[in-house]
């Protein structure tokens, strides 16, 4: 079985192979025991967590309305702006980063496009941040050496070396594909960590893995370091990439349509359809011709046509060759912008919405004391001492928290053992009176086949 993670979708994965220009490469003299090599760039790597509304589990297995994801990010901007994947941030409501000296601060959503699978969050950290350096990810070469660098499993940032296995690389998520494969571990955890070459600078997005199993066997795929630069640099001056558009769809050429055109060999892209009132329309041109070239570029398939469309400026007139009736024509076409609604952009750059719970002021808890009645009712030890939950009322942020009927609440914050549902009640009182977002108790979960007790902290307070 072929596991693809993530699965993207959509026809806009077009805008994410995009190529911006690129400063030139340094030269890969440093190797993998240059002490500062890691030691540079690990600043500049996050972890990130984000919350999700929905099914989940806490830490003691039991269910609550929410859960986490995990992933990875980097630094791009001193300013706080961080480079991830959409998908480790797809659907949160809350986003906390962590950087590599166990600081951890929440993120925000600056833009985000699904389709692309690429995103960019900010934090606040009140001083600089160290952005991490952008390599030429057009002049890799198979066989280079790479680094990956991510949270992988949620475990913590670190780092796997591995070679360029492949470029260019169409693991068929869309017609747009244009991967860096690698054998640098990269596992769940690591999709939005860069991929360094060895001095250090970032040529690649680690973001897929296909495998047999959820597990690395070293077929990983990176985003070119071009593409998440051109789409990051969209995404922060526009809220969204603005790809250009042409309104026309293409197929490579293949030996059999080349002999039926009665071409000496395959060349060019074939036109299969094109957009009433699109830009190839009006210019002119129709099912069938063959294009040959794209301004001064001559595409090499009909993925990296599109990419080169996808990053043409809005409103630019380009040049295109194409073979009409076994003859070569300039066709000039005007690039105009993809016709996305304002709907659909707004969505895909706005963090879903935190879940609506009330915190009455009992928090919701239905309580009693231990009677010899609600022992026997719950199973409980004939040594059991604390009060115990009877039932939660649903919608209230505590049903969130995994408690269940049958749990025991054994102590309060700042207080002693509590054997009455009127102590717990003044605990909360008390966290509320001196303004506190939380209160914290401690509970022997029922659901647990271990006896230990763990502590949860429940909301007293709107945030």
């Amino acid at each position: 079985m072929k596991t693809h993670i993530p699965c993207l979708t959509s026809l806009a994965v077009a805008v994410a192979a995009a190529l911006g220009s690129q400063p030139a490469a340094a030269e890969q003299t440093m190797n993998y025991s240059e002490p500062d090599l890691l030691g540079r760039v690990l600043p500049s790597v996050v972890a990130i967590t984000s919350t999700i509304s929905g099914s989940g589990q806490d830490g003691t297995g039991a269910a609550t309305g929410f859960h986490t994801d995990r992933g990875s990010g980097f630094v791009i901007d001193p300013s706080g702006l961080i480079a991830t994947n959409n998908h480790v941030i797809a659907g949160a409501y809350q986003l906390q980063v962590t950087f590599s000296d166990g600081q951890t601060v929440p993120a925000k959503l600056v833009a985000t496009s699904p389709v692309i699978d690429i995103a960019v969050i900010k934090v606040d950290t009140q001083h600089a941040l160290v952005p991490v350096r952008w390599g030429d990810s057009t002049k890799l070469q198979i066989g280079d050496p790479v680094i990956a660098i991510g949270n992988a499993l949620g475990l913590g940032v670190a780092a796997s070396a591995g070679i360029v296995s492949a470029l260019d690389k169409n693991i068929q998520d869309s017609p747009y594909d244009d991967y860096i494969q690698t054998d640098a571990s990269i596992n769940h955890g690591n999709s939005g960590g860069p991929l360094l070459n060895t001095a250090g600078e970032v040529i690649g997005m680690d973001t897929a893995l296909i495998s047999p199993t959820t597990g690395s066997v070293g077929v990983g795929f990176a985003q070119p370091a071009a593409n998440v630069k051109f789409v990051t640099g969209r995404l922060i001056r526009d809220g969204w990439v603005r790809p250009g558009w042409a309104g026309g769809t293409v197929q490579n050429v293949t030996p059999d349509i080349a002999s039926a055109l009665g071409m000496p060999s395959p060349q060019g892209l074939i036109i299969t359809s094109l957009t009433n009132g699109g830009p190839a329309a009006t210019a002119g041109l129709q099912v069938g011709d063959v294009v040959l070239r794209f301004g001064d570029r001559t595409p090499e398939d009909s993925r990296q046509l599109k990419r080169f469309i996808a990053e043409t400026t809005v409103g630019q007139t380009v040049p295109v060759a194409v073979l009409h009736d076994g003859k070569e024509r300039i066709v000039p076409v005007t690039i105009q912008v993809w016709p996305a609604t304002a709907a659909e952009i707004k969505a895909d750059s706005t963090m879903a919405a935190a879940p609506k719970f009330t915190i009455p002021a009992d928090l919701g808890l239905s309580l009693s004391a231990i009677t010899p009645e609600v022992r026997a009712k719950y199973g409980l030890d004939v040594a059991q001492a604390g009060v115990v939950i009877n039932g939660i009322a649903a919608g209230t942020e505590a049903s969130t928290r995994g408690l269940s009927a049958g749990d025991v609440i054994l102590r309060m914050q700042d207080g002693e053992q509590v054997q009455t549902p009127e102590q717990v009640r003044a605990a909360i009182d008390a966290a509320r009176a001196q303004h506190r977002s939380y209160v914290a108790a401690l509970v022997l979960k029922k659901a647990l086949d271990s006896p230990t007790p763990v502590w949860i902290g429940l909301r007293v307070s709107q945030p």
